[in-house]
C-alpha cells in the first residue's frame, strides 16, 4: 500500500472517530440544544458530496471517512430535527 494511501486512511480514521462521542452522547441523552441545525445540515450535505466525490474518483480513504462520518452526522442531524 502506498504511503499516501496510509496517510489518507490515518486522517480518515482521526476525523471519523471524532464524531463518535457526539453521536453516542446525542443518542443517549437526546439533547441537541447545543447543536446548530443549519451547521449540521450543511455539514451533512458536504459530507455526502465528499462521499460521492470519493466514489467517482475511486479514493478509498475519502469513501471510508465520509461514508462513516455521514452515518454519524446523519444520526445527529436526525436527532436534532426530531428532538428540537
Amino acid at each position: 500500500m502506498k504511503l499516501v494511501t496510509l496517510l489518507g486512511l490515518a486522517a480518515a480514521f482521526c476525523t471519523t472517530i471524532s464524531f463518535l462521542p457526539q453521536a453516542v452522547k446525542t443518542i443517549k441523552t437526546k439533547n441537541t440544544s447545543g447543536i446548530s441545525l443549519s451547521m449540521y445540515a450543511v455539514f451533512t450535505t458536504g459530507t455526502f458530496l465528499w462521499f460521492i466525490y470519493g466514489i467517482f474518483s475511486n479514493d478509498i480513504p475519502i469513501i471510508i471517512a465520509n461514508g462513516i462520518t455521514l452515518i454519524f452526522a446523519g444520526i445527529i442531524l436526525g436527532f436534532k430535527v426530531k428532538y428540537k
